[in-house]
């Protein structure tokens, strides 16, 4: 569990589609919350979240990485320059960079969301993205990746955990940069 990990390419759609399911992951968001602004994200509704990331998708480079067991896909993380992911940087978020320019810096990445399917929980895929995306930004020519996941959550099936645990990024290497809210520190990975 699982065998491989893989940069999102246009022809691993299908695999997506099955793993964010009918409605879209996370009420229908589609990992498109940081991608689009807030107006945008209120008119939209589930199908027009699903083209929009679709479009993201064929339009390449890869968003994130997919995680499968066997021929199924069991996990998502979205990992890319912090300009990929524009709400991501607002100043009002606890995720805004820390200097002004990092948020269109090409070099200054960002894992934004994981998505993992129910029934692949609590066996350490979120570890195994999270070291597979350091190798991707790395190769991808990142010299920051950063994070703002949450400290603590009661319940492994919370879809707060959309931003990942503090406890995976810390394990991987991870070290704290901010902490604008209580809970969710800014942490980060220089190469």
């Amino acid at each position: 569990m699982p065998e491989t990990v893989k940069p999102l390419t246009p022809d691993m759609w299908p695999a997506f589609e099955d793993l964010f399911g009918r409605q879209g992951a996370c009420y229908g968001c589609w990992c498109t919350h940081f991608r689009l602004r807030p107006a945008i994200r209120r008119e939209n509704d589930r199908q027009r979240n699903k083209d929009h990331i679709r479009a993201r998708i064929e339009a390449g480079p890869p968003p994130g990485l997919l995680a499968f067991d066997g021929e199924k896909a069991v996990g998502w993380m979205q990992v890319g320059p912090r300009a990929d992911v524009p709400e991501w940087n607002n100043a009002g978020r606890v995720s805004a960079p820390l200097e002004p320019d990092h948020g269109a810096d090409p070099m200054i990445w960002a894992i934004s969301c994981f998505f993992i399917r129910n029934s692949a929980r609590g066996r350490g895929l979120s570890h195994r993205l999270v070291a597979a995306g350091i190798v991707f930004a790395r190769e991808n020519g990142a010299r920051l990746l950063e994070a703002c996941p949450i400290d603590q959550s009661k319940d492994s099936r919370s879809v707060g955990l959309f931003v990942g645990s503090t406890r995976v990024f810390e394990k991987a290497g991870f070290t704290r940069v901010a902490e604008r809210k209580a809970g969710r520190p800014l942490v980060r990975l220089e190469f």
